[in-house]
């Protein structure tokens, strides 16, 4: 018998009928005799059609009435599928997150989990019943609700596995698994069993819209063996019973995987703008005067490349933010010119960045050397490069994005498992 948290997101349960269908998938797993705990996500378009409603009634309104609007999603699902559990026999009941209670910071929006007493879940399952949690929630300090940010079921989800120590968490999505690349670019793309929590992690940060990149660092943190499996699937299919390995991909530790690949996926993102500041003064202070501007705005600055300047005179820096920010952060820079003291600033939008990932990369020479070569001889130029231990992130013309990461995920050879 394991004790399991089961994730729904918004596709699993878009209407009644696919409520019905994660009804089942939870009745699997009570009747295989394991303890379970259920968090779910607001049915597909409710969370937007609540924001829209929010920004119609006012330009300008206060974050905790938003979050408590925002928040009525999550409240509806977390009924219907309690409903829809007793129907077929399930001692059921919905909980909202103010009534573990999941605590949370102040900032309304976008708070972050501070504490989850588990507490009353874990008596729940004296009584064998599964609790329904209405996920992307929690209390603030000033007693009300507050939101998560966007995907943030996906943390509540891994937070509650920790609090009740869960033996894993099952993330039940519109996809099988995570994938080497995304298959609508690349049909060969393969499904992974396994990818250690920093590969995800990446893979999440870099454009990889399986899971949510908050919920990977909490699962990484609290080593919460994760699964990524598909609602879709017949509840009933070969395998889906399996309380060890299920079908899907685990996310885990890397000690568990025995054999690990050198690359083991490419993600991407497209929608990236670069920004080059010319002939900057070389000396402490000028990057913080570029960047903590930015950061008070909370424009997201990925890539950094500053040139080595001769003889400390002058240098220059080359950096991306999403093309989203790209208006707002060429204001506050030309803003902030007397301070940083550049000679011209040049930008650029509509852009991709394009990232080789893999454990197996710390012990492997060449790596870099192969994606240069490969993309070299298609043809596609490389604007700026940053590295760490597990990845390497190129930035490139956007209409080149589908070919890249088609090239890469042939030279390392992803399709053959």
């Amino acid at each position: 018998m394991a004790r399991i948290v089961m994730k729904f997101g918004g596709t699993s349960v878009a209407d009644i009928g696919r409520i019905r269908n994660v009804a089942c998938h939870i009745k699997r797993e009570v009747d295989a005799g394991h303890d379970v705990t259920v968090v779910v996500s607001a049915m597909a378009g409710t969370t937007n059609q609540l924001i829209a409603w929010t920004q119609e009634a006012a330009a300008v309104y206060d974050l905790r009435e938003y979050d408590t609007v925002i928040a009525s999603g999550e409240q509806i699902t977390a009924g219907l599928l309690a409903i829809a559990l007793q129907d077929i026999g399930i001692n059921t009941r919905s909980w909202l997150g103010w009534q573990i209670p999941i605590l949370t910071d102040n900032a309304h929006g976008s708070a972050r989990i501070t504490d989850i007493d588990g507490t009353t879940l874990i008596e729940g399952f004296k009584k064998g019943q599964v609790a329904v949690i209405a996920g992307f929630q929690g209390l603030a300090p000033d007693d009300r609700v507050a939101t998560l940010g966007r995907g943030g079921s996906d943390t509540s989800a891994v937070a509650v596995a920790a609090a009740i120590k869960a033996d894993r968490c099952d993330i039940y999505t519109d996809v099988d698994g995570v994938y080497t690349t995304d298959p609508r670019i690349e049909p060969k793309a393969r499904r992974l069993s396994k990818v250690a929590f920093e590969e995800m992690l990446e893979m999440a940060s870099l454009g990889a819209k399986v899971l949510q990149v908050r919920s990977v660092e909490l699962a990484m943190v609290h080593k919460v063996r994760t699964f990524v499996r598909s609602s879709f699937a017949a509840p009933d299919a070969p395998g889906m019973e399996d309380s060890i390995n299920p079908p899907g991909t685990l996310i885990c530790d890397e000690e568990e995987i025995v054999e690990q690949q050198v690359v083991t996926g490419i993600a991407f993102a497209k929608d990236e703008a670069q920004i080059s500041l010319r002939r900057l003064a070389d000396k402490p202070g000028i990057s913080a005067a570029i960047f903590d501007p930015l950061a008070e705005e909370n424009i997201n600055v990925d890539m950094i490349v500053q040139n080595i300047s001769e003889h400390g005179a002058k240098t220059d820096m080359t950096f991306t933010v999403p093309s989203v920010d790209h208006d707002q952060a060429v204001k506050i820079l030309e803003k902030n010119r007397k301070e940083i003291r550049y000679d011209v600033l040049q930008s650029e939008s509509g852009l991709a960045k394009v990232s080789v990932i893999g454990i197996g990369m710390r012990s492997h020479a060449g790596v870099a050397a192969t994606a240069f070569r490969a993309l070299a001889e298609k043809g596609i130029n490389i604007r700026a490069i940053t590295t760490s231990e597990i990845k390497i992130s190129i930035l490139i013309d956007s209409a080149y994005t589908e070919l890249a990461v088609r090239t890469l995920h042939a030279v390392y050879r992803l399709d053959k498992g």
